[in-house]
């Protein structure tokens, strides 16, 4: 069941209790759990915190933890699947699900008593009535024995029959219906509301946020934005709400605030104002950025000679000398520094990059300190996403959180300067797609497998790069394609995930004309290993991204083009 006034129904009613923190592998998850951990530390509560990866790992890590748990807190994960079927978890135990991902599971909706998704239902969530999807006829066929038992005239028994007949069409007419019903929910998947936004709103009706909180929530809505989560409608209006919440936290009079507040606002500070969204453009050169964001990669086409020609153009025009350009942004000379947007926006128009030129969020703390709110994704990302042998996935997510700490700069930088290597493997690898033509048309869809051997192959074997070189290869073929199409077409990127045990990964993402995006890949996938018995790992809680064998990826992408033509 929904749960609206998380406040009383939510945070009192787990104040008492030890709870269990399940938080999935993405930045929107991590900043919700931070906020939750500054209101558990200032009232004092016991949790335990286990990050969890896929399916398996949130099984294993409610068993290894559920004894003596009464309350379990799922963040962006377990609200897709029936947590009580999956879980088996004594009745005493109450789920709170925090997720983004969309649509929910039907019986976690219409669970009374165990399962409580935190918020409201979403307006274009069109969740089927309990009638349409739940029935128990069990009553119906007790009353038939038993008058059937009880009276043994041949005239009663006809009619019985025919009761019955006319029940079972009703039945099989029931079922048809609930079946479609059911498929048309589950179709598309999506993402929802960023649960960092939802838990610091819950954070500023109880009165207790603050500057720190209402960071984290736009680095969560940050991330949603970066990976084209949500439709861009909804990614201005929460940047609007946050926007709000900044002003009125910073302008707050000395007299509603304590001395702590007081001292924190004096150092920190977070600025709304008009920027450009390169990748990290302050921590980088301006040429490396330039080449590495997408709206910019993709607008002056610099996988080619002719764009990279074009950059330099661009460059020249702006009256930015290559030697400059080439220099760490801080290094520059400051007239340079100070002008540099206002030289990009004269010239955006010219070479189509009006894109880049927005606003976004600055955290500054004091002189050294100053990040925007992308610059702290992309570190976050790259830090999540640099799991190795040596290297736990869990030891990532700690040191990804650690990178919303104000104290703990030396991991962040650490981050930007994985980003930017994982940002290059990118561009290198979208750019040899791009020349090389390796795109393939399936008919109703696109895909990419990339090839084995090369350098930077060990940055797709993790989910979140290989997304967001799709959403790169996708934006760029579209922009450069003659054939009308194109923008219709949804895209499959494969790589290989584990050599050793021959796995691969692969992802789908929906067509570029789609500004609501919803996927239709997560059912696609299930039916085609369905039709094909391939064995497909679908462990992710966002259900595009698959794991299964090599040798039956080829098999798959036919079945999949059977089933989407």
């Amino acid at each position: 069941m929904f749960v609206e006034n998380l406040e009383r129904s939510f945070y009192r009613s787990i104040r008492d209790d030890r709870c269990l923190l399940l938080v999935n592998f993405d930045v929107d998850a991590i900043c919700a759990c931070r906020i939750l951990q500054q209101l558990f530390k200032n009232d004092n509560m016991i949790y335990t915190l286990v990050p969890v990866q896929g399916i398996q790992d949130m099984v294993r890590a409610f068993n290894e933890n559920c004894e003596e748990i009464k309350n379990v807190i799922l963040i962006n994960c377990g609200g897709t699947l029936d947590l009580v079927e999956l879980l088996q978890p004594a009745e005493s135990v109450i789920f709170y699900i925090l997720d983004s991902h969309r649509p929910y599971d039907l019986c976690n909706i219409y669970s009374e008593s165990q399962v409580r998704i935190l918020g409201k239902a979403d307006e274009d969530e069109e969740i089927p009535e309990y009638k349409e999807v739940f029935r128990d006829d069990s009553s119906d066929e007790d009353d038939t024995d038993e008058e059937l038992e009880n009276d043994e005239s041949q005239t009663k028994r006809r009619r019985l029959n025919e009761d019955d007949i006319i029940k079972k069409a009703e039945r099989r007419q029931w079922s048809e219906n609930r079946a479609t019903i059911l498929f048309n929910y589950t179709q598309y998947s999506y993402y929802g509301k960023s649960s960092a936004m939802l838990v610091f709103e819950m954070a500023w009706h109880m009165s207790k946020d603050n500057l720190d909180m209402v960071w984290w929530a736009i680095v969560g809505c940050t991330e949603q934005a970066i990976l084209n989560k949500v439709e861009s409608r909804l990614s201005v209006l929460d940047e609007g709400a946050l926007q709000s919440h900044v002003s009125r936290l910073t302008h707050k009079q000395g007299g509603e605030v304590d001395a702590e507040q007081q001292q924190q606002q004096s150092i920190i500070r977070i600025t709304y104002a008009k920027d450009l969204t390169l990748a990290l453009y302050r921590h980088w050169t301006v040429e490396a950025s330039l080449r590495h964001s997408v709206p910019t990669a993709v607008s002056l086409k610099l996988w080619s000679i002719r764009g990279e020609q074009r950059l330099k153009e661009l460059l020249a025009e702006m009256g930015l000398p290559l030697e400059q350009s080439r220099q760490r942004f801080s290094a520059m000379d400051l007239v340079l520094r100070q002008e540099f947007r206002q030289m990009v926006e004269k010239l955006a128009g010219k070479y189509k990059v009006d894109t880049i030129i927005g606003t976004s969020f600055t955290l500054q703390y004091g002189y050294k300190f100053k990040y925007c709110a992308s610059d702290i994704v992309y570190s976050m990302l790259a830090v999540l996403e640099s799991s190795s042998k040596e290297k736990l996935p869990q030891r990532c997510f700690l040191d990804a959180l650690d990178c919303l700490s104000r104290t703990k700069k030396n991991i962040l930088e650490s981050g930007v300067e994985k980003a930017k290597i994982m940002l290059s493997s990118i561009f290198k690898t979208a750019q040899s797609i791009l020349q090389m033509k390796h795109i393939r048309s399936a008919g109703s869809f696109l895909y990419i497998i990339i090839p084995d051997g090369s350098a930077d192959n060990y940055i797709f074997m993790h989910p979140h790069p290989l997304v967001m070189l799709a959403q790169f290869i996708l934006k760029a073929y579209v922009d450069s394609s003659k054939n009308r199409r194109a923008p219709e077409w949804p895209l499959v990127v494969s790589s290989i995930c584990n050599p050793d045990n021959g796995t691969c990964l692969m992802v789908g993402i929906p067509p570029a004309c789609e500004d609501q995006p919803r996927s239709l890949f997560g059912r696609a996938f299930e039916q085609a290993a369905k039709n094909t018995n391939c064995n497909i790992e679908a462990d992710y809680f966002d259900t595009t991204i698959i794991r299964l064998k090599i040798e039956e990826r080829a098999k798959f992408l036919d079945a999949l083009a059977a089933l989407l033509a």
